[in-house]
């Protein structure tokens, strides 16, 4: 059974940074695409960034563009975002998912994957 732990979240200042981690286990991941949402209070789910585990080609939403950059370890089964520049609009529960191997216009979509972490939480104070 797949299970996806993530970690790293807290408490930053704007302008501040934090890497978020998401360990993955229990099925190869080979071909899959593992991905970083987010959700803010009372507002729907929204993409963050993707990575394909092989090849490791990355993809970001516009909102973090230049600012995260996702990454995995496949000897270690872990992926990352490392967040910088933080500002009070990133205050979100971000998930870490994984999916099937997607087309580049499928990466953002929530519902083309298959298993979610539990979330962890960031909090950016202005």
């Amino acid at each position: 059974q797949v299970q996806l732990a993530e970690s790293g979240g807290g408490l930053v200042q704007a302008g501040g940074s934090l890497r978020l981690s998401c360990a993955a286990s229990g099925r190869s991941f080979s071909g899959a695409a593992m991905a970083w949402f987010r959700q803010a209070p009372e507002k729907e789910r929204e993409f963050v960034a993707a990575v394909r585990w092989s090849g490791g080609a990355t993809y970001y939403a516009d909102s973090v563009k230049g600012r995260f950059t996702v990454s995995r370890d496949t000897a270690k089964s872990i992926v990352s975002l490392q967040m910088n520049n933080l500002t009070p609009e990133d205050t979100a529960v971000y998930y870490c998912a994984v999916g099937p191997r997607k087309i580049v216009s499928d990466m953002h979509r929530a519902p083309g994957y298959d298993y979610w972490g539990q979330g962890t939480q960031v909090t950016v104070s202005s």
